[in-house]
């Protein structure tokens, strides 16, 4: 054989990202040393992997596509060595794929990556930001090993262990007339914009709260991305729910945002690790998820206000 299993992570890379530029940031390699491994592997193999787009972006060809289920395989038989040697040795080591919810990630993945791999350094964390869907879609095709997530959905077939709930909270503008309240109900919120995240399932969450109180509310706008919401909040375009509590109450463009409590009882977002039920954990597996459990809590959540040291974002007493 005489092409390298970091090559075929190269050629993997580029075409999940369809791009070199994407691929480049994505694995840390230079643009150069990607174009050249599939120019290798192009001429080993005999075939041509991807069309090249200039400016564009690259699309992958019949062949190619092929070729990527193969290498993400091979891949994948390569890394189980790794998870066969700690096993028998009790080392713990190997790469893990670890997806999380795309608004928790900023947060939580940060800090959790890092405190895992200084504990053992022998390992490595690839971690992906995806929405519900994408995450158990991702387990479902053993793509991803474990996932941060809610308690939003989850079919049979996928293990959670909770960590620590978070309830639904408003976020409005430092300006905004609710601002000094100390909770605020639904019912008072119906004449306002609401800000809408606008992700698969957290959305019906979210609307799910007023459809039970027989409301409709008034959407002012929405976005797929938190941030932009936020940042509209902070602008005074109207409020937003949230269960995510950043330690910062700023938002992006520097202006300020206020958490005030949401009356009523809702079913919070349960925070937890996700599997695959029928996967064999191995122990790489098994100790990032105890470190998962050892790490956050109602006591503690890496990025955020945990619930159990719960206080208003805007220096409210």
């Amino acid at each position: 054989m005489r092409f390298t299993l970091r090559q075929l992570e190269y050629f993997v890379a580029a075409g999940e990202t369809g791009s070199i530029t994407l691929a480049s940031e994505r694995i840390s390699i230079s643009q150069p040393s990607i174009s050249t491994a599939i120019s290798h592997l192009e001429k080993e193999l005999g075939v041509q992997l991807f069309v090249r787009h200039h400016a564009l972006g690259l699309s992958l060809t019949p062949a190619g596509r092929s070729l990527l289920r193969e290498a993400k395989n091979v891949l994948n038989q390569a890394e189980q060595l790794y998870s066969v040697a700690s096993d028998v040795d009790g080392q713990v080591r190997g790469q893990i794929t670890v997806g999380c919810l795309v608004t928790l990630a900023p947060m939580v993945m940060p800090e959790l990556a890092h405190s895992f791999t200084t504990a053992f350094p022998d390992t490595q964390i690839r971690h992906i930001e995806l929405n519900q869907e994408q995450l158990l879609e991702g387990l479902r095709c053993a793509e991803i090993d474990v996932v941060i997530t809610y308690d939003l959905q989850l079919p049979s077939g996928i293990a959670f262990t909770p960590l620590a709930q978070l309830p639904v909270h408003v976020v409005v503008s430092e300006n905004h007339r609710f601002a000094a309240r100390s909770a605020v109900s639904l019912a008072e919120l119906i004449d306002e914009p609401l800000l809408l995240l606008d992700l698969p399932l957290s959305r019906e969450y979210f609307l799910a709260l007023f459809m039970g109180e027989g409301f409709e509310p008034r959407i002012g706008g929405r976005s797929a991305y938190q941030d932009v919401i936020r940042t509209m909040v902070a602008n005074g375009y109207g409020y937003t729910l949230a269960n995510v509590r950043p330690r910062s109450d700023t938002a992006l463009d520097g202006r300020k945002v206020v958490r005030v409590k949401l009356v009523g009882e809702y079913r919070p977002m349960v925070i937890g690790v996700a599997t695959l039920a029928q996967l064999t954990k191995s122990r790489l597996i098994e100790t990032f998820q105890a470190h998962c459990q050892a790490l956050i809590s109602e006591d503690y959540i890496p990025g955020m206000v945990a619930p159990g040291v719960d206080h208003p974002v805007s220096g409210k007493k």
